[in-house]
This record gives C-alpha cells, structure tokens and sequence, in this order.
C-alpha cells in the first residue's frame, strides 16, 4: 500500500471512530429540574438490570391501570413530572424509568434493544398498560416492543424519531458528514452496536408492520422542534390514520412539560377514542 494512501485510511478510520463516540453516547446527563424534584421524591424506585447495565424504575400509584412513560435520547423519567402528577389525579399508575446512560442509570449509553427489553420486563410485572406515552426515540423503542409482545390501550406518541434511518441521517447532516463517513457510521451502528440484526434500517421504524398496529394513537409535535422536524408528526399521524396535535414554541424538550401537552394526554386518556378521526390542531405555547 502506498505510504500516503495508508496515511489517509488512518486518518479517517479516526475520524470515523470519533463520529461513531458522538453518535452512541449521550452527551451528558441531564438533571432532576426543582419542579422535577416532589414528583421524582415521591415514586417508589427499583433497579432492573440489562445488559449487565443498571436501569432505574420508578413507579406511582396503587399499581392499578397502569401507564407507562418512555423518556427519549438524553433524557430522563423526571420530565414527566407534570405528566405523572395529572395521570395520579385520574387514578392511573404511571410507571417509568431511566434507560441506561442516562438519568440515574448506570453505564455510558444505550440501545433499541436495551429499551426493548426494559419495556418488556416492565410490561410482564405490570401487565398490559392502559397507555404509553413516549418522546422522541422513546417512540421508536414503543413501537419496537409492541412488535415483541408488549400490550397497550394506547399510545400517545411526542416529537417521535421515526426511525434509525432519519437518526443518522439528521445527525449527518448537523455534523455536515461527508458520504463516506456517513457509510461509515452505518457500518459501525450495524457491526458494533445491533450485531446480527438483520434488516435493522427497516425493522427499527415506526412505520414497520404498521397495518398490524391497531392501537388508538395521539401524536403530538412541534412546529419548532429542532431535532426533529414537524413533518416526521404528520407523517407519523397520516399512515396510522391517528390525530395530530401541533404546538407551539416549545421546542423538542419543552414540550412534556407543556400544561397544554399535558393536558391533551389527560384527554387522551379519558376520551372515547373510538371518536377520534384524523384532525389538526395548534395549541399555542
């Protein structure tokens, strides 16, 4: 091999390391927030272990009508504070957790299958959920576990991550990647991390097996989110025929804490979900 030409392959095998780190762990952890704090103090908590990592449970309630809360990609159960404090007012239990790598939990990051399989144990402890409520890639690893046998009444799904597939690519175009490390990063996510997941790009998707979802479905987003882009809401709500609500200001992080999210979940949960068609519609923040 030419001396330069090994040089440069050198060169961006680094560089390819590098983007991968950036990809697959969270930069750093996110904290309880004050008005986080009485909710978070307040659950009884568990330790559950996958992977040989530590993910921490959190539970409320008197156990029954349970409904289980999904954080997303660098964040944490605390965010759904607002969120737990309403769903214990309609007597629900609400039941969630801090994925490895983030939050309280233990080890530097997480997976699809990670999250799978938390959802799964706490599925089989709890039984089928009255409801989940996730955000962003908390969405995608909810209709992941539904395909491997979790159970719910209904999902509310915010600022969802549609898939692996636009998880690299917007984290491509953000580190204004070129072609080959893109490829690259593929290939790491595809040897290093789901090894011997076959067809992940089509599998990992929300819009996989879709017809077989039949679950009433509320997707909230934001016209401001950042991370994900408002677009990826209506074509969430579009193939699984599902109401949409568009909010304002908020962002991709504000938005669980919104009164006006939460308060659209309560009603979610409380309504004849039978009535709900496809409909549109903006709350202001």
């Amino acid at each position: 091999m030419d001396p330069a030409t090994a040089v440069v392959g050198a060169a961006l095998s680094d560089r390819g390391e590098e983007v991968f780190d950036l990809f697959r762990r969270p930069k750093g952890r996110s904290r309880t927030r004050p008005d986080e704090r009485a909710a978070i103090e307040s659950a009884r908590t568990s330790e559950l272990t996958v992977n040989g990592k530590v993910a921490v449970v959190y539970r409320w309630g008197s156990g029954e009508r349970p409904v289980l809360l999904v954080h997303g990609w660098e964040s944490r159960a605390s965010r759904y504070a607002k969120a737990v404090a309403r769903l214990l007012e309609l007597g629900y239990s609400p039941v969630s957790f801090d994925a490895p790598g983030h939050g309280e939990a233990t080890g530097d990051s997480t997976t699809l299958l990670e999250y799978r399989d938390i959802i799964t144990e706490l599925h089989r402890v709890h039984g089928d959920f009255e409801a989940v409520v996730a955000h962003s890639f908390g969405v995608t690893a909810t209709f992941f576990s539904l395909r491997h046998g979790v159970r719910a009444g209904r999902i509310v799904a915010i600022s969802t991550v549609p898939d692996f597939t636009y998880l690299v690519d917007a984290f491509s175009t953000g580190m204004g990647l070129e072609p080959h490390l893109k490829e690259e990063l593929r290939g790491r996510i595809e040897r290093d991390v789901y090894p011997g997941e076959a067809d992940m790009w089509t599998r990992f998707s929300v819009f996989h097996e879709a017809a077989s979802v039949r679950i009433p479905l509320l997707v909230i987003h934001d016209e401001e989110d950042g991370m994900v882009d408002a677009g990826q809401g209506r074509r969430v709500a579009e193939a699984f025929g599902a109401r949409l609500v568009t909010t304002r200001r908020f962002g991709h992080r504000r938005i669980l804490g919104a009164p006006q999210v939460v308060d659209e979940i309560a009603n979610f949960m409380t309504s004849d979900v039978t009535e709900a068609g496809r409909k549109t519609e903006v709350a202001t923040g």
